[in-house]
């Protein structure tokens, strides 16, 4: 571990202590989000990480991004993904925006103050996202968008959305991308999403009926909407995947602190052997997944476009937080199961792991067409 990371664990583990731990379990129970609590990421630096410092970033890379991600995943998975998912919105906005709609919309983001929102699934085109129907139609004054987007992540809480649209025919170059701002006329939100897990990271179906986005809200130029999700997408697995990590991390170490603790049949129940192989098969998994990540997030800092490495990251992570979150309520047993120890939240939590940023289906298909091209 790098001095950075050393420092920046030290940082975050403290603030999450102190202040989202506590109350995570009420939270998370009454699906309750604070603002305040992302903030207080943000006034640690780490809302803007691999931003460039003239947008209020700190210009850290997406190893390091990744490292700060997993870390806030042992106490609360819904902040950690609201700040991976914004992140990936600014680096949305830094890669394709134009040099004024960075200098108007980064700050707040990079800063902690506003929030960003990614918005491309619909009702009927999740894993299929070509698919979509919202439509945008070009007028004089812009752009009118009508339809919806269903589970949006910090939907209803965000400031800034990035939303693909169809403006073009009904391929993938037909569909653009925009800049939608919180409180734009025709733009409303639906219910507030009842959910297994990430109960504190709202998530809400965005709804436009004949909302005028301006001319200067489009992301690069019309048809690169699908290229501009897809390219985000390939780096939020890699950010979804360190979560996964973090997550794992936690309850493994719950787990196994359990274990030392608790007595059956005169002795500490880690020290039976049935008991230890399960602890002992977790903690290689999650090693495997972190190097996984930080493999892939590494190429991605060396500009090394690896598409085949980043899904099975996600893959790997994700399936390891879920069987290691599983396996910790089976050995802290009853009371596993019971919200008095947080094992139970850990495991609702991860599941949704394996269906955001693509299905985990979906990556092995990603992974098997990579491995088809390289072989061809």
């Amino acid at each position: 571990m790098s001095d950075l990371h050393k420092e920046l664990e030290v940082q975050i583990a403290k603030y999450c202590e102190g202040q989202i731990w506590p109350v995570a379990e009420e939270h998370d129970e009454k699906g309750i989000f604070k603002k305040e609590l992302y903030q207080g990421l943000g006034n640690l630096g780490l809302c803007g990480m691999t931003l460039p410092s003239q947008f209020g970033g700190a210009e850290l890379n997406y190893t390091d991004l990744c490292f700060v991600l997993g870390v806030i995943a042992r106490y609360s998975v819904s902040y950690a993904v609201t700040l991976s998912v914004s992140t990936m919105v600014q680096s949305i906005l830094e890669e394709y925006g134009t040099e004024e709609q960075k200098a108007k919309y980064l700050p707040p983001l990079t800063s902690g103050r506003e929030i960003g929102a990614f918005s491309l699934s619909e009702s009927h085109s999740g894993s299929d996202a070509a698919n979509l129907k919202t439509t945008a139609k070009k007028t004089d004054d812009g752009f009118v968008l009508n339809g919806s987007k269903m589970w949006v992540t910090s939907g209803g809480v965000a400031q800034t959305y990035i939303v693909m649209a169809r403006t073009g025919d009904e391929t993938a170059k037909g569909i653009s991308a925009f800049i939608v701002e919180d409180g734009m006329e025709g733009f409303s939100y639906g219910k507030k999403e009842k959910k297994m897990g990430w109960r504190s990271s709202p998530t809400r179906e965005l709804i436009f009926n004949n909302c005028l986005v301006p001319e200067e809200n489009l992301l690069a130029v019309e048809g690169m909407g699908f290229n501009i999700a897809m390219s985000a997408l390939n780096k939020g697995r890699i950010t979804i995947g360190a979560i996964g990590v973090g997550l794992a991390e936690s309850a493994l170490n719950h787990a196994a602190s359990y274990a030392l603790e608790r007595e059956q049949f005169g002795k500490a129940i880690f020290n039976f052997q049935g008991l230890q192989f399960m602890i002992a098969d977790c903690a290689t998994e999650v090693e495997a997944s972190r190097y996984l990540v930080q493999k892939a997030a590494e190429n991605y800092d060396n500009n090394i476009a690896d598409v085949k490495l980043a899904a099975m990251a996600k893959l790997k992570a994700t399936d390891t937080a879920m069987k290691v979150t599983t396996d910790a309520v089976q050995i802290l047993g009853g009371v596993g199961y019971t919200a008095e120890y947080p094992v139970e939240r850990f495991m609702r939590d991860a599941k949704v792991l394996q269906i955001v940023e693509g299905t985990n289906q979906i990556q092995r298909l990603v992974i098997g067409r990579e491995i088809k091209k390289e072989l061809s």
